[in-house]
């Protein structure tokens, strides 16, 4: 189980690394949608990617890794509260569901509940 909450780790980590710094002009059009200001977006933004660091290095480090995984995974509860609030098509909300399932894993796996 160890290997797989490894492998969970680095998916996130490099889902939030690919879209918040390579696809970041998505990010600002989907923030502007949600109508959140500049300065949120950026504390996001930063919250995700020191969060995804945390995951990687938790593959290798003894890092608080189930409280980076929780906040991930309210992150991704918050993205989906903003996926309903201005009806965004359904295929929409499955990337941030996708990685909110795999942050609640790896915190469970990592908190020995799995």
């Amino acid at each position: 189980m160890e290997n797989i909450s490894f492998l969970a780790q680095l998916v996130v980590a490099l889902s939030i690394i690919i879209v918040w710094v390579f696809r970041y002009d998505n990010i600002v059009a989907e923030f502007k949608q949600y109508g959140l200001s500049d300065m949120t977006r950026n504390i996001v933004g930063a919250s995700k990617i020191i969060l995804a660091t945390i995951l990687a290095l938790g593959c290798w480090y003894e890092v608080p890794v189930v409280l980076a995984s929780l906040s991930m995974a309210f992150l991704m509860i918050c993205a989906q509260a903003f996926h309903v609030k201005v009806k965004n098509p359904l295929k929409k909300y499955i990337p941030s569901a996708l990685l909110l399932l795999l942050s609640l894993f790896i915190a469970a796996s990592n908190y020995g509940l799995i």
